[in-house]
């Protein structure tokens, strides 16, 4: 009988305590996030610098590549179209440094994600509860496989190509594969290319402003030139009241339809670097965010 009790005392005391301090009683408040997923579309439409639908220029030709990986270096929600660069709702800046000299996208310490992948997942308690009407990416990475005509013969090589500000990159390599690796070991300036094929590798510069970067806000809110900041529209907005039961997923799909261009000698459509055909313009070419849960 007394164990009984000794027990019974030990049971009260512990429901006794556990009601004085609610945290040890009552499970932990579910945390919704917010989802930041990537989306390459090779057909979405093809637009210029100002939001507009762009045709190839007469003199080149262009392909979409296959990109395996793409970074971000700064994310944001703008709630109309008169909201000024910076002035939105700043949900991600990636990692800088200005080990190079001038301050620089840190490519080594990016984040990345590939098609239908999560590049960023955050509280919803970090934004403000609003509606948000237009999304801002500046894009900084992009990496895939392009088509390739060289010595009468088709193949796939890998390019990577950076459109950010100004990154500095110590190394590169695709894939983990050590014949693709370049040592860098200083800053480079948006437009900066690598490529390598069949153990073969090479490097360049598109020359400067020559990277597409679409802003139908062109008018009422530009951005920086050499920024690569891309700007799309949701289609009925993004509403947050701050009282979501639920995770939030924005999807931003990017538009790769032939974004990666090049100057013909060789009127054949097909990319031939060993004739001389140069890389103009690497930029994506359009921004579709949407929301769903």
């Amino acid at each position: 009988m007394k164990k009984l009790i000794f027990a019974f005392a030990i049971v009260l005391v512990s429901f006794t305590a556990c009601k004085s301090d609610e945290d040890c009683c009552l499970p932990n408040p579910t945390v919704n996030n917010l989802i930041i997923k990537f989306k390459f579309d090779a057909t979405q439409q093809r637009l210029n610098n100002i939001g507009q639908p762009a045709t190839i220029p007469a003199g080149n030709a262009a392909q979409s590549p296959n990109f395996s990986r793409m970074s971000a270096n700064y994310i944001e929600f703008a709630p109309s179209a008169t909201t000024l660069l910076g002035n939105g709702q700043v949900i991600y800046t990636g990692a800088e440094t200005n080990e190079g000299g001038n301050m620089a996208i840190d490519f080594q310490n990016a984040q990345f994600a590939g098609n239908d992948e999560v590049f960023l997942t955050i509280p919803l308690t970090d934004i403000a509860p609003g509606t948000y009407n237009w999304v801002r990416v500046s894009l900084a990475y992009q990496e895939g496989t392009i088509q390739v005509f060289g010595g009468g013969l088709d193949f796939v090589g890998t390019l990577a190509s950076f459109v950010g500000y100004n990154t500095y990159i110590t190394s590169l390599d695709f894939d983990g594969s050590t014949t693709g690796l370049f040592q860098i070991n200083e800053n480079k300036l948006q437009g900066f290319w690598a490529f390598e094929a069949l153990g073969f590798t090479t490097q360049g510069q598109a020359p400067a402003g020559a990277t597409t970067v679409p802003n139908p806000l062109f008018d009422s809110s530009p951005v920086p030139q050499g920024s690569c900041v891309v700007t799309g529209q949701f289609q009925n907005g993004f509403t947050y009241t701050g009282n979501e039961t639920e995770d939030v997923v924005v999807t931003l799909s990017f538009s790769v339809n032939n974004s990666f261009e090049w100057t013909e000698i060789n009127a054949d459509g097909k990319y031939e670097p060993s004739i001389g055909e140069q890389l103009v313009d690497m930029g994506l070419r359009g921004l579709i965010p949407s929301v769903s849960n």
